[in-house]
């Protein structure tokens, strides 16, 4: 890996780390409603730089987010963890098959709806284990992410585009 791209993988990370921490001080409706800001910075990388980076980016800011956060190897992180690393992959695996089937909205939703689903999943697995409290909670939880993802999307897309003019 060229030193210029380690610079834009840390930027970006820093970026990522950012918005995570703003989004930690927004008051919120449900205590583990994220908006996953920090995921447009992942697909923005993604559609940019390629799927290496998007993963790096995401990786650096689950770890580093949770060493900040005390959270580290805790039930938050190993969610986190799963999430952005199921969304990252799904958004790359769909990009790489379909490139120009899904533009930055339609890949943010793919994302959330991953990203949800390994969630709900690693809850069931490793915490809850009653498929009932599950089945519960999650047409609010894709319902939410579908929401998000769409926010999400828009603004990554808002995002390209104008970097794209600079360049």
């Amino acid at each position: 890996m060229q030193l210029q791209d380690k610079y834009r993988i840390a930027l970006l990370s820093a970026y990522a780390l950012a918005l995570h921490g703003f989004e930690s001080l927004l008051p919120t409706p449900i205590p583990w409603l994220k908006l996953g800001l920090a995921n447009i910075i992942t697909l923005t990388t993604l559609i940019l730089y390629g799927f290496r980076a998007a993963l790096m980016v995401t990786l650096i800011r689950v770890v580093l987010g949770s060493l900040f956060t005390g959270t580290f190897l805790g039930p938050a992180f190993i969610l986190s963890m799963g999430g952005g690393v199921t969304s990252t992959l799904s958004m790359g695996i769909v990009l790489s098959l379909m490139p120009r089937l899904f533009g930055p909205v339609g890949l943010s939703l793919i994302a959330a709806l991953f990203h949800n689903i390994s969630q709900l999943f690693l809850a069931y697995v490793l915490f809850i284990q009653r498929i009932e409290a599950i089945l519960l909670i999650t047409p609010v939880i894709i319902f939410l992410g579908t929401l998000t993802g769409s926010m999400n999307g828009i603004v990554s897309d808002m995002l390209i585009k104008n970097l794209k003019k600079t360049n």
